[in-house]
């Protein structure tokens, strides 16, 4: 990943004025960790708009069941993050226009990050969350896009859900069964829009898709 971040800081360097920089995937996939290492090596200022506060509550999501179809079996649960209805995507592409056209903007309020202030005027704004896939492509400069499989993926989340939040390890395998297939079913498929496609394993990254002349 040195590698490519190089390459991305160099490309930022000789380009002349604004970039957005959108990166998603699914949860766990480490969209976030590759932004902020991103931001690190960035010798500029940079805006940076999660798009979490752009996901319907899991409050709410709890209560929206669905039915859909996967290799033949027919499943029920509820709307996870994988899905697209799952996120208010007019309101972000909103944002990022404003940012595009020189308007600040300010976060959505959550209880997890508090409301601030981002300035349209900095050379690059990374744009990093689930919802940059469902998002118009034509919004970014460069899109990148991260995927891992299904046991990394659980792994992570153990981490992070269990020791970290305090979560139910039953309710967690359960989850992320029905996550993964929501997520093969309504989102990887979006992973066409992106110049950049990366699967993590592990510790490991493996470009598996990169349209960009560096």
């Amino acid at each position: 990943m040195d590698t490519l971040i190089q390459k991305i800081t160099r490309w930022i360097r000789q380009a002349d004025g604004k970039r957005i920089i959108g990166i998603s995937g699914h949860g766990a996939a480490g969209k976030t960790t590759f932004a902020h290492a991103l931001m690190e090596k960035l010798d500029c200022q940079v805006t940076y708009l999660n798009t979490d506060p752009y996901i319907v509550s899991s409050v709410i999501r709890k209560h929206a069941l669905i039915d859909y179809t996967h290799k033949g079996t027919a499943h029920r649960f509820k709307m996870t993050a994988c899905h697209p209805a799952a996120h208010h995507i007019p309101s972000l592409e909103r944002d990022i226009w404003m940012l595009k056209e020189g308007m600040d903007l300010r976060t959505i309020d959550t209880f997890y990050a508090k409301s601030e202030v981002l300035s349209s005027h900095n050379k690059i704004t990374i744009v990093e969350g689930m919802s940059v896939a469902f998002a118009n492509p034509e919004l970014f400069d460069l899109l990148i896009y991260f995927y891992t499989d299904g046991d990394t993926e659980l792994k992570r989340r153990s981490i992070r859900d269990i020791e970290k939040r305090g979560a139910n390890m039953d309710y967690l395998l359960q989850s992320h069964q029905q996550r993964r297939i929501q997520y093969e079913e309504f989102m990887h498929s979006y992973s066409k829009n992106f110049d950049i496609v990366i699967k993590s394993v592990v510790d490991k990254f493996h470009i598996k898709k990169n349209t960009v002349d560096f």
